[in-house]
């Protein structure tokens, strides 16, 4: 993702069964942080604005497990660093 929009609404969908998430950004990556790594390996995000993907021509609406991890990273070192 080029620019993370924490506060914007998305839903942390996990794939098992278990009830959605629908929060900020923010709250999904942190919910998402303390799952199980075979949890985590069947979420994804979707979000309320489609956001730029590199590798891809549009942009898209869903995060993958590894885009999510990306984030997990990015928002600890943004609170590391406040």
């Amino acid at each position: 993702m080029k620019t993370v929009i924490w506060d914007q609404t998305a839903t942390l969908i996990d794939l098992d069964g278990k009830a959605p998430l629908i929060s900020t950004l923010r709250e999904c990556v942190r919910h998402f942080a303390m799952m199980k790594s075979t949890a985590r390996a069947e979420a994804r995000v979707l979000l309320t604005q489609p956001t730029f993907r590199e590798g891809r021509k549009t942009r898209t609406w869903i995060l993958e497990p590894s885009e999510i991890e990306q984030l997990t990273l990015l928002l600890r070192e943004e609170e590391a660093s406040a």
